[in-house]
């Protein structure tokens, strides 16, 4: 999560974050399927709104780890790149 900073550290919830993707996978599949056999547009509608929550979770978890582990390495260290990266991918994140 972390790779363009000169600090390395485990990541809690690395686990979590690919559970979650992997559970979203899942569900955007089905939506496929439900898609290609024509159901009613508020079902699909409905279990996207359900993969764009699931999306925005994994959203925090990620952002919350990064926070926890890189940001207060890099503020330590002084890596203002760190600082900047972050406050780019939140300007796009919140688009």
């Amino acid at each position: 999560m972390c790779e363009h900073h000169p600090h390395t550290h485990p990541h809690k919830q690395t686990k979590a974050v690919l559970d979650r993707l992997a559970r979203a996978t899942g569900h955007l599949q089905s939506i496929r399927t439900m898609i290609e056999q024509g159901r009613d547009c508020p079902q699909v509608l409905i279990q996207l709104a359900a993969v764009r929550s699931a999306i925005n979770k994994t959203c925090e978890v990620i952002l919350k780890d990064h926070l926890e582990h890189c940001i207060v390495d890099a503020v330590n260290t002084g890596d203002m790149q760190a600082l900047d990266e972050l406050k780019n991918a939140v300007e796009l994140l919140m688009k």
